[in-house]
């Protein structure tokens, strides 16, 4: 790869960790700064909508303005929720620092940055390669958001046993987090201008969301994906930590051991997607790994003791990821170069758009006791929807290397 193609992908490990690092505390974090479960999901809604609202203006631009420059500003962002997050108590204060900087509470991806950073990498690669390496990219984001969560569950426990109480034993981790924003600042500044999109002489096609002539298939795109984040945000990973710990009393560490195991298994599944697309295509791997996932969704509410519900939700992790990397390997494939950004971005934002709204809902249902497990049902029964439109939608649809 070259230097630049490597830079990205330090950011991407930096980032990912600083997610999983976050992930596994937020919403223990603010229980323990006193505020109420339907306030957490209100909050966590709204941070979601605010980095939906910030990260597609950041993303429908970059490819004009520069996707360094926008690079750098996500981190500065990140960064000043991290300060915000770490100082303050008052809900209303912490809302508009989630808002307006980046948290992520399910340790995906969140801001600006994957959408840049992958039409950034496509302007290096060959159409042959582009899945591949896509899968070597979410592979390192697994392993160092599975890291991430590891380290928060062993930090916590750490200082809990020192004698640090629970709020300044996950206020570390916050700051963690906002050293992890300064790390890719430094990275990202080091980037070469042979990430930019590739000089052209000005177009005269209408452009919408920095979109022209692919504008109507990253529009049906972006309203099923945005589905799928809609189910996904019934079952992010800081309101399943929160459910084993409440439905088993899973400590901080065992939590970290958990996602720890999870993103690994989900790192390597997206890995082994690339040689099964380059057999049977992208929309197919997307849809027929995904639905057997969603199965083992549903079933892990069902089990009635912690190593059974760790080891469905692990076989739910070991193929939920294969179609992360198909998935955005074809929306970079079926548009223009100079449209990548801005299609990655918008379908990103489609993703956080429809995860923001179901935490809200997701998280009073977890702290019922029963229905504390119907958040699983019901983003499971959505994610099976969702494949099912997709195959029927983009079957027909092929990137340029299935042409051949």
């Amino acid at each position: 790869m070259t230097v630049d193609a490597r830079l990205l992908f330090a950011t991407r490990i930096a980032r990912m960790f600083g997610y999983g690092l976050l992930s596994v505390v937020l919403v223990l974090y603010l229980v323990a700064l006193g505020i109420d479960g339907l306030t957490i999901g209100v909050l966590l809604t709204l941070t979601l909508l605010g980095d939906a609202a910030i990260s597609l203006w950041l993303t429908t631009h970059a490819d004009r303005l520069g996707r360094r420059r926008i690079l750098l500003v996500g981190s500065a962002l990140m960064l000043l929720a991290a300060i915000v997050f770490a100082l303050a108590r008052d809900p209303w204060i912490l809302l508009v620092a989630a808002t307006i900087g980046v948290i992520s509470p399910s340790g995906n991806e969140v801001g600006p940055f994957l959408a840049v950073e992958q039409a950034s990498l496509a302007e290096t690669l060959p159409d042959r390669d582009r899945t591949r390496v896509f899968g070597w990219y979410n592979l390192a984001g697994s392993l160092a958001t599975a890291t991430g969560a590891l380290a928060a569950g062993f930090i916590a426990q750490l200082l809990q046993g020192s004698g640090a109480s629970t709020l300044d034993s996950y206020r570390v981790i916050v700051v963690g987090y906002g050293v992890v924003g300064i790390l890719m600042a430094v990275l990202f500044s080091r980037l070469s201008s042979r990430i930019e999109v590739p000089a052209a002489p000005p177009s005269s096609v209408a452009r919408r969301l920095g979109l022209h002539r692919s504008r109507g298939i990253v529009l049906r795109l972006a309203a099923l994906f945005s589905l799928d984040a809609f189910a996904g945000g019934f079952v992010m990973q800081s309101l399943i930590a929160y459910w084993f710990h409440v439905r088993f009393g899973a400590d901080p560490a065992a939590l970290g051991a958990i996602f720890f195991a999870a993103n690994i298994l989900a790192g390597i599944s997206a890995l082994a997607a690339a040689r099964l697309a380059a057999r049977i295509g992208l929309i197919n791997t997307m849809v027929f790994t995904h639905l057997p996932s969603n199965v083992l969704l549903i079933l892990v509410p069902l089990m009635p003791s912690l190593p059974l519900a760790v080891g469905v939700l692990l076989a739910r992790f070991a193929i939920s990821q294969m179609d992360v990397p198909t998935r955005q390997s074809y929306t970079i494939a079926v548009v223009e170069p100079d449209e990548r950004s801005a299609a990655a971005g918008v379908t990103g934002i489609a993703r956080s758009l429809g995860a923001a709204i179901s935490p809200s809902l997701a998280t009073p249902l977890m702290q019922s006791a029963p229905l504390a497990g119907l958040p699983f049902v019901i983003g499971g029964g959505l994610k099976v929807i969702y494949d099912l439109l997709v195959l029927r939608a983009f079957s027909a649809v092929r990137p340029p290397e299935e042409r051949r």
